[in-house]
């Protein structure tokens, strides 16, 4: 069986979930944007791209549920409204289902790389201060 590239309304519609999954997007929103009825879509959209057009746009929550989870200090419930869910609980469950752990144990294998990391003080002082001077008694010290 030969690759046959998607068709540019399939394009669109999955930019759309990709561009807006935060918003309450829906199949029927993802079909509007591709111009194409609910069923028709869902099959297009399932041939083209190998899932539903309702688990895209779930994975594609999960992956920036994920990446909040590992890059931020954000609660699990901050985490799961700002990816565009609703409910906690559901949230959880899908979470878990993708990644084989909970939101929380998956923080928790996650640590942020600050906590490994060890950068010697006098390196943090000396990129913590500023590189270009504007003060003119810098200049007279420096003798430029």
């Amino acid at each position: 069986m030969d690759f046959v590239p998607p068709a540019r309304h399939l394009l669109r519609a999955r930019d759309l979930a990709d561009a807006r999954y935060v918003e309450p997007l829906d199949v029927d929103d993802l079909a509007g944007a591709a111009g194409l009825s609910r069923a028709h879509f869902s099959r297009e959209f399932r041939a083209a791209f190998g899932e539903s057009p309702h688990n895209y746009l779930l994975t594609r929550r999960m992956e920036r549920a994920a990446a909040l989870l590992r890059n931020t200090d954000r609660s699990v419930a901050d985490v799961c409204l700002s990816v565009g869910l609703q409910s906690v609980g559901s949230f959880t469950t899908s979470f878990k289902r993708t990644y084989g752990a909970t939101p929380t144990a998956y923080r928790a294998a996650h640590p942020p790389a600050s906590h490994s990391a060890r950068v010697p003080a006098c390196v943090v002082r000396f990129f913590g201060r500023p590189q270009h001077s504007t003060f003119e008694e810098d200049r007279s010290l420096t003798g430029a």
